[in-house]
């Protein structure tokens, strides 16, 4: 087993903030005694191959240098082979343009991911399984699907140009078309399919997403549980009156809106939806969501 990290570097992360500033981070870890052992990425998936690729080659301690979208095609490397007694360690130097999982942690991402590493400290991590039609995913943070994951799609679609803007171009085309549909869903295996029309829902292992909005403030990290928030058919009026409780996680305390901590979701959808999960965008015909209790051990 190798005892190296493996520190996988999407150098275009951040604007390409990460490759200017990853050598000098590295060079104050390896100046702190830690062996760092260092891969690049040239192309969006790589990470996922270069994760798996370590894992088979004995690293078992990975080093995520970008943000929300490099540490979801790590752990997509590792899993389902790292599923085992012995957890992979998963650390973050947080150089691109969205860490929301860090959030959890610290107000200060940066820092305390270097000095996390320094010192060697680390804590067990639930893992979610996403099962679709076509395959599985694996993810460490949120997925959902409704309004929000409608805003991702439409600004990676035709906004992604403008950056972070594109995402208020989106929200503003998406508040125009409004579409609160039905998700259909039973937990934890009841036989009862809840087929309410809903404008979100989220399925969460941390608080954050989207660097500040706490969508589940009553999740945790490592409780076994998936934090399932459901907001029902509010108009528009409704959501803009209350678009800052997103922030605060006060949202969840709406008429509309409720949330429980279940062990397993199961779809029953007809056909594709976008989805968004971990940074990342997507339209897949879901079926069902797990946990995988404790399968990592994130360094922060």
């Amino acid at each position: 087993m190798n005892e190296s990290y493996l520190a996988i570097v999407n150098p275009a992360a951040g604007g390409g903030r990460s490759g200017r500033m990853v050598g000098g981070v590295l060079g104050r870890l390896r100046s702190a005694g830690i062996a760092v052992d260092v891969a690049e990425t040239v192309m969006e998936g790589h990470a996922t191959e270069l994760a798996r690729d370590g894992f088979t080659r004995g690293y078992r301690k990975f080093i995520s240098v970008g943000g929300d979208g490099t540490t979801f095609e790590i752990v997509n490397g590792l899993f389902p082979e790292a599923a085992s007694d012995d957890p992979p360690a998963l650390a973050f130097l947080p150089l691109g343009t969205g860490n929301s999982f860090l959030r959890d942690f610290t107000d200060n991402a940066s820092s305390q991911a270097v000095e996390a590493l320094i010192a060697g400290r680390s804590r067990p991590c639930d893992l979610f399984r996403l099962r679709h039609k076509a395959g599985v995913y694996y993810f460490l943070n949120l997925f959902n699907v409704g309004f929000a994951a409608d805003v991702a799609m439409i600004r990676h679609r035709r906004f992604r140009r403008f950056g972070e803007l594109g995402y208020l171009f989106a929200l503003f085309v998406t508040l125009a078309r409004l579409d609160r549909r039905a998700f259909p869903l039973s937990v934890d295996g009841r036989a009862e399919v809840d087929r309410r029309r809903s404008l979100f829902l989220t399925f969460n292992n941390s608080k954050f997403t989207g660097g500040k909005m706490m969508i589940a403030p009553n999740a945790e990290t490592a409780d076994g549980l998936i934090e399932y928030v459901r907001w029902g058919p509010i108009g528009r009026l409704g959501l803009i009156r209350n678009l800052p409780g997103l922030f605060t996680g006060e949202h969840i305390h709406h008429p509309m809106a409720e949330r429980k901590g279940v062990q397993r979701v199961d779809f029953f959808l007809e056909s594709s939806v976008d989805v968004a999960l971990d940074g990342e965008v997507a339209t897949l015909h879901i079926e069902g969501i797990d946990v995988l209790p404790q399968a990592l051990r994130v360094v922060i």
